[in-house]
């Protein structure tokens, strides 16, 4: 357990947190970015994923009357995370915390770990700089409207909504187009928690691309709390069917069906390793606000 101010406890994190640690990062969000991105759905699937076990990479820190201060949790000693509710800080939770997850990662055996921190967050790009974390990558946050939109479907290629049966061919064409720049391929079960078996998970609005029967290309979107935005979680395609518009006709099925599900805007992160910025920006999306990834080493 990390060395924490008087009156402060930390124990695991469990799912019954969920609703408590929802509310803290929703805090967060709205005092650094004005609104709230992170559903109760994603921190109960970062906490049951596969490769986590909660009772060890995970903390939650509560004041002598029970509220929560803050939470981390770092997945195979490699991503990490760590907020803290903006009434508790300058107390030295942050710093605690950052500490554990240092520990954590020593104990694991990895030599680098991450945290991404919003670009707007100064204090706590701050705090890492500070203890000497480096820049690993950046994410943008990237919009299009969802209005007047045309679907040109490349020749060959069939796009319908997701259904049950295309979990394990989506899967293999995004953990294949991630492969180039993500530090490890997850396995099936991870990806699944992490993605179509959360609750805000949106097939409706989620187009899958076709040649022929084989799945090649996926738009996977969520349905985010408290938004007029869609957002496209994941969206890839096939290498061989890369260069046909297949990515920007997913897109503007999904932009599509978002408005119609009376939703203004369609949102996805990309990030500067995939290269694929200048891409998102030919296909007419604008870059709304970014965050950073910094690397601590063990």
């Amino acid at each position: 357990m990390p060395s924490l101010p008087d009156t402060f406890s930390a124990r695991p994190a469990t799912v019954a947190d969920v609703p408590a640690i929802h509310a803290l990062v929703s805090a967060a969000e709205r005092a650094t970015t004005g609104v709230v991105e992170t559903g109760a759905d994603g921190i109960e699937a970062a906490l049951t994923r596969p490769g986590l076990d909660a009772t060890v990479d995970s903390l939650v820190v509560h004041a002598d009357d029970g509220q929560l201060a803050g939470w981390a949790w770092i997945n195979r000693g490699r991503r990490a995370q760590v907020d803290v509710d903006p009434a508790f800080r300058g107390r030295g939770i942050g710093t605690a915390l950052l500490d554990w997850v240092e520990a954590r990662a020593a104990e694991v055996g990895t030599d680098w770990y991450s945290q991404t921190v919003d670009d707007q967050d100064l204090a706590g790009t701050e705090l890492l700089r500070s203890r000497g974390y480096e820049v690993l990558a950046t994410n943008w946050l990237l919009e299009m409207p969802t209005a007047d939109l045309e679907v040109k479907v490349p020749d060959g290629i069939t796009i319908r909504p997701f259904q049950p049966g295309d979990a394990q061919p989506a899967y293999q064409v995004i953990e294949d187009a991630f492969d180039d720049w993500q530090p490890r391929r997850k396995e099936y079960d991870e990806w699944a928690r992490m993605s179509i078996e959360r609750s805000s998970f949106a097939p409706r609005l989620s187009p899958v691309a076709f040649a022929g029967d084989e799945l090649v290309g996926a738009a996977l979107s969520l349905e985010l709390p408290d938004s007029l935005d869609g957002y496209v979680e994941q969206v890839a395609v096939r290498k061989d069917q890369r260069g046909r518009g297949v990515a920007k006709a997913l897109l503007a099925t999904a932009a599509q069906a978002m408005r119609a599900d009376g939703r203004t805007r369609l949102t996805l992160w990309t990030h500067s390793g995939t290269g694929a910025l200048a891409m998102y920006e030919r296909l007419g999306m604008t870059v709304r606000r970014s965050t950073t990834v910094l690397r601590g080493r063990v």
